[in-house]
């Protein structure tokens, strides 16, 4: 195995490594920036709901003139965060919003399978502020983050505590059955908001693709500029030398000198052949006397 085989096989092996650990590395951090980013604006889309319920609450309701006869949903902070979360589903239909219940008033709200898992977490334990987690879509994997929702306002339970009690009008849009039992402080439900993940994912896919072509292209270069280095520095010189110290060891010494020109160790070894070759020629001009 020559000397530039050994050096290409070590060089291929050291940048395998290196390829790899940096692989790991960097798709590991692309993919956790891309899951941070979601999340982040999965939490301005939650803050973006609050405060549309906060709007509701302190700016729409005082101004709604409403009898008793008649009830507008509207009036309703949950209603008008979903409303204007399904406008904004118009054009980013992979995001949502959603207020889910285990026992809503409006029957839209009713959490489903893998809502109901999120909301009995949060009433098994009303110290966790908020769970964050990625599920499949069938446009993709979806990541969301969810808010406990509880009964915090004694008026609320004005509305949901039995039928008999809350506005007959709310009761004849949605019924005797749904929306009733509620207590002060109990987790009803979570404020859940779902992003989409397939294109955060698909940036860092190829920004990892593309930092991974470059350091490839780099060790290529690399890999060809030493190799000529190497041929000229090393081999070819090592080559020269090799052959005059065959030719010596036949006997041969109508050579011309060893190169010694230069201060690296392959020049330092020229000088010594050449000081050997002379103390041969001496010791064989002494034997032929």
């Amino acid at each position: 195995m020559g000397l530039r085989l050994k050096f290409n096989l070590v060089l291929l092996v050291v940048f395998l490594l290196g390829l790899g650990i940096s692989g790991t590395i960097s798709y590991e951090l692309l993919h956790r920036n891309a899951e941070e980013e979601v999340l982040r604006n999965a939490g301005v889309m939650m803050e973006a709901a609050l405060s549309m319920r906060a709007y509701t609450v302190g700016q729409v309701r005082p101004n709604l003139r409403v009898s008793d006869e008649e009830f507008l949903p509207q009036s309703v902070p949950a209603f008008s965060a979903g409303e204007i979360m399904t406008l904004l589903r118009k054009k980013y239909p992979d995001y949502s919003y959603k207020e889910a219940a285990l026992n809503p008033t409006n029957p839209r709200d009713r959490a489903v399978e893998w809502e109901t898992d999120i909301v009995n977490s949060f009433r098994s334990n009303d110290k966790q502020p908020e769970i964050s987690g990625t599920r499949m879509t069938p446009t993709g994997p979806s990541l969301y983050l969810a808010r406990p929702f509880q009964i915090k306002d004694p008026a609320c339970l004005a509305c949901h505590t039995t039928a008999d009690m809350a506005p007959a009008s709310m009761v004849k849009i949605y019924g005797p059955n749904n929306g009733f039992g509620w207590k002060l402080n109990e987790v009803i439900g979570a404020q859940i908001v779902s992003v989409p993940m397939t294109l955060p994912i698909a940036n860092a896919d190829r920004a990892f693709y593309t930092f991974m072509g470059s350091l490839t292209a780099v060790f290529v270069v690399l890999f060809i500029i030493l190799n000529v280095m190497l041929s000229l520095l090393i081999v070819r010189p090592i080559t020269k030398l090799s052959e005059a110290a065959d030719k010596i060891s036949t006997g041969n010494t109508d050579i011309a000198e060893f190169p010694e020109k230069g201060k690296d160790e392959v020049s330092l070894l020229g000088r010594s052949f050449n000081r050997m070759r002379r103390s041969l020629e001496k010791a064989i001009a002494l034997i032929d006397k």
